[in-house]
């Protein structure tokens, strides 16, 4: 299900990613579900995509998700 807003992310998103990531988290998601209609495992490969995208502009440092420096 696509998300409108960040806070109908899942509370484990919510918690540990900062609200930059956060949105890019949510846009890749609900891009790849729209893109992946029909799919029997759209919503899990939607997840999956969705952490790739946040993975190219954050990394995790010990317990926190922090921007990549360029």
């Amino acid at each position: 299900m696509p998300y409108r807003s960040s806070t109908e992310l899942p509370p484990s998103i919510r918690s540990h990613l900062p609200p930059h990531a956060q949105d890019i988290y949510r846009e890749a998601f609900n891009h790849a579900y729209a893109a992946h209609a029909g799919e029997i495992d759209r919503e899990k490969r939607s997840h999956m995509i969705a952490w790739a995208a946040v993975k190219r502009s954050y990394e995790k440092v010990d317990e926190t998700w922090v921007p990549r420096r360029s």
